[in-house]
């Protein structure tokens, strides 16, 4: 779909169909990201496992989030982008076979990475009601875990939906860890993005977790580093030398040039992230109300958000191609889950402002047949 976009030049496409956003990064990691390209010791492979400010801050951050003490040499890797951590923990934790449960609807990306360390995705649904945010299925969570289950591979907020795991979920999800002697696995690459004024919960610091948690961050969404490709594994001890071994057998070493200035933005953070967490949810309230009436699931966090166009006697593609032909770019959901799939659009809202996002209603149901083309 992007790549149509960008074929043509002389349409104003509203770019909705792609992870991505348009809200530069924090101008000191941009000019540290400069001087970098011209230091010798940014231009390294050494160290191997990443720089010693970037592992410190990074395992700093996951402690204060956490309320676990956390160390950047005894329990931070760095990695090249989160999926390249989340991969490496995967290939480093699961052996062909075991079931890795993950929600319904989930990224593609993630599913098609439990399969690539040889693991057996098993989906647990959020439950979809239209115009209300995404829920958990607790039950069908206790049903989900069997002999061969390792490890939970969970997001909050999740993509692509944006659906939350509040404190009883999180509570369930620990117990459950505990019980089975599973391993989670916390993809936090948009934990602090949320709605709202929703806390953020960090499951490593619930009773049993700390030993059983890995956390894999990310420069990408919290921090609109994406171009960057810089991401941190962090774990408990026990962890550490089968990542670690991992990660040098995989890509050696993650971008020289790029990690400072992870960690300077990442440290910054604090006092960057409020107005960026507010602009977004200023997109998706926009984008709430132009589909107003129509069935989407409300996200609490993250870049999308999804409508559910299987309603209408549709599919994702299908609505895919109609909004093409009305300027606007979407992506169907096709293979991001069993339960949740190919009857969703999928709206990105952290690529366009909310100028470009007023008048996405009209254009909407123009595709669906709802109003006169």
């Amino acid at each position: 779909m992007g790549s149509i976009a960008d074929a043509d030049p002389t349409r104003d496409y509203l770019r909705l169909e792609n992870l991505d956003v348009d809200i530069p990064p924090d101008p000191e990691a941009i000019e540290r990201t400069r001087r970098a390209a011209a230091t010798d010791t940014d231009n390294s492979y050494l160290p191997f496992v990443g720089q010693d400010h970037l592992r410190a801050t990074a395992a700093a951050h996951v402690s204060r989030l956490s309320g676990v003490a956390y160390t950047g040499t005894g329990n931070c890797v760095i990695a090249a982008g989160g999926l390249s951590g989340i991969l490496n923990v995967l290939l480093a934790t699961v052996e062909v076979g075991d079931e890795v449960i993950v929600t319904d609807p989930t990224y593609a990306g993630l599913i098609n990475r439990v399969r690539l360390a040889g693991g057996v995705p098993r989906f647990v649904p959020f439950q979809f009601t239209p115009g209300k945010a995404w829920r958990l299925d607790r039950e069908a969570l206790r049903c989900s875990i069997t002999s061969r289950t390792r490890a939970m591979l969970l997001m909050s907020p999740s993509m692509p939906s944006g659906g939350m795991l509040d404190a009883a979920d999180w509570a369930l999800v620990a117990e459950l860890c505990v019980r089975h002697d599973l391993l989670l696995i916390l993809d936090s690459a948009m934990e602090r993005l949320v709605f709202d004024k929703t806390p953020v919960i960090h499951p490593a610091g619930l009773p049993g977790m700390a030993e059983r948690t890995i956390a894999v961050g990310s420069s990408a969404k919290e921090l609109r580093m994406i171009g960057w490709r810089v991401g941190w594994i962090v774990a408990p001890d026990a962890y550490m030398p089968d990542l670690v071994a991992v990660s040098l057998a995989n890509v050696v070493v993650p971008v020289g040039i790029a990690q400072d200035a992870a960690a300077i933005a990442l440290e910054r953070s604090l006092e960057t992230l409020p107005p960026y967490v507010a602009e977004l949810q200023a997109r998706r309230d926009v984008v709430v109300e132009e589909l107003q009436g129509l069935p989407f699931g409300l996200p609490g966090g993250g870049w999308s958000m999804l409508l559910r166009v299987s309603d209408f006697g549709i599919d994702g593609a299908t609505m895919s191609e109609r909004l093409l032909a009305e300027g606007v770019c979407a992506t169907a959901m096709t293979g991001w889950g069993e339960t949740h799939g190919a009857q969703y659009i999928r709206f990105v809202f952290a690529n366009e402002p909310v100028p470009r996002l007023q008048g996405l209603g009209t254009r909407v149901r123009r595709a669906l047949r709802l109003v006169p083309g």
